[in-house]
């Protein structure tokens, strides 16, 4: 594995940092949070006309870069130093990899060119279980059910022209505001039960849609409820889900595994540079044995966590998957990063309003949408086969 950026990577990266040190501080990050889609327009844009950032990871002949995830990984490091809220995660993470994969030919020459502008963005609508558990990335997935019977989810079934969905999916990210849903639907009834993938217009009669309250609003929630919408299916009736699913789910954890790095090597970042300043007992708290003992375990979290969080990105460009274990080490590092940040802030940061808190918020609402960690590592040796002798299917 070489660790070297090449220059069209080290460009991204500067670029990206630079727009961003100029539209996302936090206050900035506040103010877009609290907007009713949950992100700044503005922003939106630059990040997409400019940076081309929705389609890095599109191939070209759908209006992408053609880069890999690796180079999505890298440039959601920087998104992540700044907690950028933004539909990126939710359009180009996690819907756009599966319309690709699954989507008929129409179906990806009409959406995907949109998602690569950033002109249209979507969501992926889960039902039923917990994200996670859909991507596989804290239990295998061949039993994921999108909802049946009294257990609610999301159901579909065959009307004259198409299909109909009807349902409740809650915690979707930005399912509030997307402009195209992706939604996981049960059919088949109980003999030939199974989980099929459908695409719903933001705008189709009796789709009802309302954001969430959520820990970190820098992630937007939405509650999503189908009450006999029309639906296209995306693909064929024949279609893997559950693999594709699964597959996406480690290119999905190997991009947070990157944001979560960012933010904790710029909470880090902060808290070094307050230690440098609060004085007491006529020095610097940062010239303390404890202090620095403190802030050196930190620095050793965030760098093992971006040693994981490259290799995964590496893994991935060669098809293989890293990405789970990468997650929740990353995880765990900004957890530590963040909750040292408000201890040695001392009094202020213990605030809500103490920027430090919007580090803590995220490191806590990735590992309920995402986790929690321990799961995600019992799902990784499992997958390794570290406690049966042998691997087993992802």
């Amino acid at each position: 594995m070489d660790t070297r950026l090449t220059a069209e990577q080290d460009e991204i990266r500067r670029t990206l940092r630079e727009v961003l040190r100029d539209r996302c501080g936090p206050a900035q990050v506040r103010a877009a949070a609290d907007t009713p889609a949950g992100h700044d327009p503005g922003l939106w844009s630059a990040l997409a006309d400019g940076l081309g950032l929705p389609g890095l990871a599109l191939p070209e002949r759908y209006g992408g870069v053609g880069c890999s995830v690796t180079e999505l990984a890298l440039a959601c490091e920087e998104t992540g130093r700044a907690l950028a809220p933004s539909p990126l995660l939710a359009t180009s993470v996690l819907t756009a990899p599966l319309i690709l994969a699954l989507g008929t030919g129409a179906q990806r020459a009409e959406l995907l060119p949109r998602l690569a502008t950033g002109s249209r963005t979507a969501a992926l609508a889960v039902p039923g279980p917990a994200l996670a558990t859909a991507l596989a990335l804290t239990d295998a997935n061949d039993g994921y059910r999108a909802g049946g019977g009294r257990a609610g989810g999301v159901q579909a079934r065959r009307a004259e022209g198409g299909w109909r969905l009807y349902g409740e999916a809650g915690q979707v990210l930005d399912g509030h505001s997307a402009g195209v849903l992706l939604v996981a639907a049960h059919t088949g009834g109980f003999a030939r039960s199974r989980t099929l993938l459908f695409l719903v217009a933001g705008d189709a009669p009796g789709l009802v849609r309302a954001r969430q309250a959520a820990l970190d609003a820098t992630r937007p929630l939405g509650r999503v409820q189908l009450r006999d919408v029309r639906a296209e299916l995306l693909g064929s009736e024949e279609a893997d889900v559950l693999p594709a699913l699964a597959q996406a789910g480690d290119a999905v954890a190997t991009v947070l595994a990157a944001e979560a790095v960012g933010a904790a090597d710029r909470v880090l970042e902060r808290t070094v540079e307050y230690a440098g300043q609060r004085m007491q007992f006529g020095r610097p708290i940062g010239s303390f044995q404890a202090v620095k003992h403190r802030l050196a375990d930190v620095y050793v979290a965030v760098q093992a966590a971006r040693s994981a969080a490259y290799y995964a990105a590496w893994a991935a460009g060669r098809g293989e998957r890293a990405g789970g274990l990468a997650l929740a080490q990353a995880l765990d590092a900004l957890r530590h990063a963040a909750a040292e940040g408000i201890q040695l802030h001392g009094g202020i940061g213990f605030t809500w309003e103490h920027d430090a808190h919007l580090y803590f918020k995220r490191a806590a609402g990735d590992e309920l949408l995402f986790g929690p960690v321990h799961r995600l590592r019992d799902r990784a040796a499992a997958v390794a086969g570290l406690f049966t002798g042998g691997e087993v299917a992802v």
